[in-house]
């Protein structure tokens, strides 16, 4: 927070213009989360805003039903299996461009510009003919690692920017007091990386547990995450407990973005 009052502090004293167009930037962003979050209070049968009456009534029916749990548990776990894939992924992928010379560095470049270049339906079918020929459609851990070839470039961007700065010398150092390789590499080169790892983590869940259109296209009825539920629902009728279920992400969000505060700080977040 101290990050974005300087921020704002800054804009406010030497470009006034700019801080309003700021401003106005943040609550449109703001303001449908917002908007979500007090329409999931309602107490009525039909969604509304502002809700007639406060009440907690969807977020209990959420857990009455159960229609939602099975979602919401397959989402966290293609999250987590697309997290723990790609921190190796990530980390090797960062220090190897930074400093050996390989052969397919070019090839990789262009790799990691594919989610602004690639429309994720089309990646989507191509994982749903790749994975339906070997077989692992219907695999919740086949979702998560289809998850994790869309979004790896994010994750090996925010280790880089850690890489980047990094002071090799520190690395000598260690040597030279006799430290080997993976002693170096555990104790020196590992927590000054820290701070990439844990922001591309931070991304690589969230981005995992929001994706929709990829787990459209390869999840069947016992892989289907909660955006795909959520999708299903829409479809039929709009009720309040669709707000509540949709407010389970603004919370999630608000909880990544206080959890790479307290871990790494929010500046080191936003320049990974």
């Amino acid at each position: 927070m101290s990050l974005l009052r300087g921020v704002g502090q800054h804009l406010k004293t030497d470009h006034p213009y700019l801080t309003a167009f700021a401003l106005v930037e943040l609550i449109f962003l703001v303001l449908p989360s917002l908007i979500i979050l007090v329409a999931s209070l309602g107490a009525g049968e039909i969604i509304a805003f502002p809700p007639d009456e406060l009440s907690l009534r969807w977020y209990f029916s959420l857990l009455d039903e159960g229609e939602y749990i099975q979602p919401f548990i397959n989402s966290v776990m293609v999250a987590t299996i697309c997290t723990i894939i790609s921190i190796p992924i990530g980390l090797s992928t960062a220090i190897g461009l930074n400093r050996y010379d390989i052969r397919f560095e070019h090839g990789i470049q262009l790799y990691l510009l594919l989610p602004f270049t690639v429309p994720l339906v089309v990646s989507g079918f191509i994982l749903l003919i790749l994975f339906g020929r070997i077989g692992w459609i219907g695999n919740i851990w086949a979702v998560g690692l289809a998850l994790t070839i869309i979004n790896i470039p994010f994750m090996i961007w925010s280790v880089a920017s850690s890489v980047n700065s990094f002071d090799p010398t520190l690395e000598n150092a260690a040597r030279s007091l006799g430290a080997e390789e993976i002693q170096t590499f555990r104790h020196v080169t590992l927590p000054a990386l820290m701070p990439g790892v844990i922001s591309g983590s931070l991304m690589m869940f969230m981005l995992a547990l929001n994706e929709f259109i990829v787990s459209l296209i390869i999840t069947i009825s016992d892989t289907e995450t909660l955006p795909v539920a959520i999708y299903s629902a829409i479809r039929g009728n709009i009720s309040p407990q669709i707000a509540a279920i949709s407010s389970v992400y603004v919370i999630a969000a608000i909880i990544a973005i206080i959890i790479a505060d307290q871990l790494v700080g929010l500046d080191k977040f936003l320049h990974s």
